[in-house]
């Protein structure tokens, strides 16, 4: 697929976005005992989620401003592309919304969010290699 130079722009901006998430996240992890762990939670969904916009971007496929995972990747033209099922989605769009307030919500484990760091790592990895040089090489 070949893509406008202006939506390469677009789609740079999502990726480096959603890098800088994830490099919130595992930075974050290696706190130890003071670990915000709703914190790296939520980056490690932020990454998904823009990784998500920025492959829907680069087809030129319209998304909401949603944090639902499972909303954005039922708009994926390949749902295959993305490594992760509906019960991860669900997972990791919870921690963009229920934990980002005070509130009563479940408390988040250590391994929690190292499988919520994982799954981000996983979809950057699949949604990266798909790119053409010219969005990859970008960054």
């Amino acid at each position: 697929m070949s893509a406008r130079p202006e939506q390469i722009d677009v789609v740079r901006q999502w990726v480096d976005k959603a890098d800088n998430d994830l490099k919130n996240a595992v930075h974050t992890l290696t706190m130890g005992e003071d670990c915000p762990l709703d914190t790296v939670c939520f980056h490690a969904q932020q990454c998904v989620e823009k990784y998500l916009k920025a492959w829907l971007a680069f087809h030129a496929i319209d998304f909401p401003k949603s944090h639902d995972l499972t909303e954005l990747a039922a708009l994926l033209p390949d749902n295959r592309v993305v490594p992760l099922s509906t019960d991860d989605y669900v997972s990791l769009t919870d921690y963009a919304i229920v934990t980002r307030y005070p509130g009563d919500w479940e408390i988040i484990h250590r391994t929690d969010a190292e499988r919520a760091v994982t799954l981000a790592q996983q979809v950057r990895s699949a949604i990266r290699a798909m790119f053409p040089r010219e969005v990859a090489d970008g960054q």
